[in-house]
C-alpha cells in the first residue's frame, strides 16, 4: 500500500472551484479507479483557504495509474493546480 498528502494553499477567490473540482475527481476516482482505496479532500479547521487531500492505493501501480488518468490530467492538473497559490505532496508507506 502507498499512501499520499498533498496539502494545497487556495486563494480566496479560487477556493469554490477547486472544491467544485475535486468533487468531480472524487466521483471520477471512485468510479474508475479500483486500486484507489481512499480519497478524501478536507479544509483545514485553522485556514480554509487550505486544502489537504488523503489518498490511498494498493500499490505504487495504482498511483501511477491515477496520475495517468485523463480525469486527473483534466481536472487537477488542467483545471485546479493554474488555481494553487501553492501546492506540498508527501508520499508515505505504511510502518506494517
Amino acid at each position: 500500500m502507498v499512501a499520499l498528502i498533498a496539502r494545497w494553499t487556495v486563494p480566496a477567490e479560487h477556493r469554490e472551484t477547486v472544491l467544485e473540482g475535486l468533487t468531480r475527481m472524487s466521483a471520477a476516482v471512485a468510479a474508475n479507479e479500483p486500486g484507489c482505496l481512499m480519497y478524501h479532500s478536507n479544509i483545514s479547521n485553522d485556514d480554509p483557504n487550505v486544502i489537504v487531500l488523503y489518498e490511498r492505493y494498493v500499490d505504487e501501480a495504482a498511483l501511477s495509474a491515477h496520475r495517468e488518468a485523463d480525469h486527473f490530467k483534466t481536472i487537477v492538473e488542467g483545471e485546479i493546480v493554474p488555481l494553487l497559490v501553492k501546492r506540498e505532496r508527501e508520499f508515505l508507506t505504511p510502518v506494517i
